[in-house]
């Protein structure tokens, strides 16, 4: 399998706009003028909001892989109710909005539709946050990769239910805090040893493609959906997408945050065909996961009024599991269940 192409860029440190260097085709699907924006102005996000960003990026190379033939499914969410205030929308493609848990099962009827009416030129792509997808959804989502539908899911995960006030999800990493799990207690935060890790959990269904990615890796995102876009059957792709507003956050920063999530191991980035791991974007910059915790609010009582250095510690372990199980650094390692 392929990896994203690799591009030299000379301009670093510079203030020039990047892809002056590169030949046209070598371009990003977004450095394109010509590109399809499925994600317009006027949407109500939060500046810095990374779900709007990742949605543009996933729909934009949708897209394009497709020659602009894609019907998007949406589940009740925050994408949902920032980019389609009625009766207004941002989507400049057939988009439809389904119910916070049904979104898998309603592009697969969509999908279903357009097999029935030999429409096989036109792709279903379903989307929700990870409240919709790992918790309210994941029945309907689970139904989709038994059958085999011929959908592309991506769940945007900015860990927690955003929409309703920043409650923890089954996303939601350990020892963060939400509106559910108060920093209070010798335990402050999200608890340790619950929650679900859908990525795998796709991946026991042995579908054709999983893969995770994160806003901070455009050319990285936008050929992992070029690639999906290319196989048929059911397909899953988690998106890292920090929220300014649930983490704390500077709005400026949320590719920065999402990079170092990726860095310091705690956000895994792969590909899978077949319930088989056969790719892995490597850590270039190894980093603490202090460095990564320190910027966010959300874990501001991990710093004061005392550094507690045995949760960080435990998260630390976390990382360091995720960077052995998947080869984070070269190489991968055997690491008991």
């Amino acid at each position: 399998m392929s990896a994203a192409p690799q591009t030299r860029f000379y301009q670093v440190g510079s203030y020039a706009a990047g892809n002056r260097l590169l030949a046209p085709e070598a371009r990003s699907d977004q450095a394109d003028p010509g590109r399809s924006n499925a994600l317009t102005s006027g949407h109500r996000a939060c500046q810095g909001c990374g779900e709007a960003l990742g949605a543009r990026y996933v729909l934009d190379a949708a897209q394009r892989a497709t020659g602009g033939r894609v019907i998007a499914v949406n589940a009740t969410g925050c994408l949902e109710v920032f980019s389609t205030p009625y009766p207004e929308t941002s989507w400049q493609l057939p988009w439809l909005h389904s119910l916070f848990g049904n979104a898998p099962a309603v592009a697969a009827g969509v999908a279903a539709a357009l097999r029935a009416k030999g429409r096989t030129d036109v792709r279903v792509v379903g989307q929700g946050g990870d409240g919709g997808t790992v918790d309210i959804g994941l029945g309907c989502l689970s139904g989709m990769f038994e059958r085999d539908d011929d959908v592309l899911y991506v769940c945007y995960d900015n860990e927690a239910y955003m929409n309703t006030g920043v409650q923890r999800s089954g996303a939601t990493p350990p020892a963060a805090r939400t509106a559910t799990t108060q920093a209070v207690g010798e335990s402050p935060g999200a608890p340790f040893g619950q929650g679900k890790n859908l990525p795998l959990i796709a991946m026991a269904h042995e579908i054709p493609y999983v893969a995770t990615a994160t806003v901070a890796g455009l050319r990285d995102l936008e050929a992992k959906v070029h690639r999906a876009m290319g196989m048929r059957g059911a397909r899953y792709l988690q998106v890292l997408v920090p929220c300014p507003l649930g983490w704390g956050t500077a709005s400026c920063d949320t590719v920065r945050i999402a990079r170092l999530a990726e860095q310091s191991g705690l956000f895994p980035v792969f590909e899978a065909t077949g319930g088989v791991v056969t790719d892995v974007t490597p850590i270039r910059r190894k980093v603490a996961v202090e460095e990564y915790l320190r910027p966010q609010k959300r874990y501001a009582h991990l710093f004061e009024p005392e550094v507690r250095t045995d949760v960080i510690a435990r998260l630390q372990q976390a990382a360091d599991r995720n960077i052995a199980r998947f080869g984070l650094l070269g190489h991968r390692e055997e690491v008991p269940s």
